[in-house]
């Protein structure tokens, strides 16, 4: 069973920076995402990554700020965040994919298998 854990959540003001971290249990040979879902909104790609951590891609609203990474050693995923805007307030959540999903389809919620339980991340002005 795949189990997946966020941590990392916080309130900062803008302009500040979080590091979102997702514990994938040993599962580590398979493409991950980042996702975000505000209220009253959908869940929202933001970023993915590969299997191997060689290929990544990010939605266009968090590209230069945010950088997904994989330690595989450690079966963890990242997001790093920087320059916080209020618009990026959402639960964020890591998911797992266990199957080939062509680049473009890696940020879309129904391509994904397995997700954790969300961390909340909160900016404010």
């Amino acid at each position: 069973q795949v189990l997946l854990v966020e941590s990392g959540g916080d309130s900062v003001q803008a302009g500040g920076s979080l590091r979102l971290s997702c514990d994938a249990s040993g599962y580590t040979r398979y493409g991950m995402a980042w996702f975000r879902q505000a209220p009253g909104k959908e869940r929202e790609g933001v970023a993915h990554i590969s299997s191997a951590g060689t290929s990544t891609g990010y939605t266009d609203s968090v590209q230069g700020r945010f950088t997904i990474s994989r330690d595989s050693t450690k079966n963890i995923l990242y997001l790093q965040m920087n320059n916080l805007k209020p618009e990026d307030t959402a639960v964020y959540y890591c998911a797992l994919r266990l199957n080939w999903a062509p680049t473009t389809a890696r940020l879309k919620a129904a391509f994904y298998d397995y997700w954790g339980q969300g961390t909340q991340v909160t900016v404010s002005s």
